[in-house]
């Protein structure tokens, strides 16, 4: 029914009836400035730091089923998201400051200034967020 919806001024803005509420909150990670910030707020509280190439099928395909293991329990974590096109440099950093060999997609999750977990490709989608909350 949506063809005839848009051609009838069907409702633009309504989402789908099955289309699941994020909880996740994406930070971008654009500077190497944030890893202190990250590396300090990781004293309290672990922080999650998802390395994503935009060019690849699985990364996407990886991150649609990050995004959905958030639920309203996870949602204080705190989510970094890495471009690893745009910010080649800083997924460099991210290696070598946290101790991980580089790969796509990643997901590292730091507590106490330290990487306490990593984890790539499809064993992302294995993570149990809940023992970080």
């Amino acid at each position: 029914m949506g063809i005839f919806n848009n051609m009838f001024g069907g409702k633009e803005n309504e989402k789908p009836k099955d289309e699941k509420k994020s909880y996740l909150n994406w930070i971008p990670l654009t500077s190497l400035e944030q890893l202190a910030e990250i590396k300090e707020a990781s004293k309290t509280k672990p922080v999650l730091i998802f390395k994503h190439s935009t060019r690849c099928g699985i990364s996407r395909m990886v991150m649609k089923q990050f995004e959905n293991l958030f639920t309203e329990e996870h949602q204080s974590l705190k989510v970094y998201y890495l471009d690893l096109l745009n910010y080649r440099n800083i997924s460099d950093e991210v290696g070598y400051t946290f101790q991980v060999i580089h790969q796509s997609p990643q997901l590292l999750i730091i507590k106490n200034e330290v990487s306490v977990h990593n984890a790539s490709h499809y064993d992302i989608t294995q993570t149990n967020l809940t023992r970080f909350v």
